[in-house]
């Protein structure tokens, strides 16, 4: 999976498009929370999105400059 984010000057992120690996593409229409929270399906500590994509919401994770969506 690949994400697309916007980076600003303060070093904020704010991802804005899923790219799944069989190229479909999802729009994220807002994130609601940002926080450092540990992955349900793993080990690490990251920085958890809370994200609405077709009005669902989910959960986006970046580690260490991986991306990954827990459902």
């Amino acid at each position: 999976m690949k994400v697309t984010a916007e980076h600003d000057e303060s070093g904020q992120v704010r991802p804005l498009l899923l790219t799944w690996t069989d190229g479909r593409q999802y729009v994220i229409d807002r994130v609601t929370d940002v926080r450092q929270a540990p992955s349900l399906r793993g080990d690490g500590l990251g920085m958890r999105y809370t994200v609405w994509v077709r009005g669902k919401e989910a959960y986006l994770f970046e580690d260490e400059g991986r991306w990954f969506v827990e459902e």
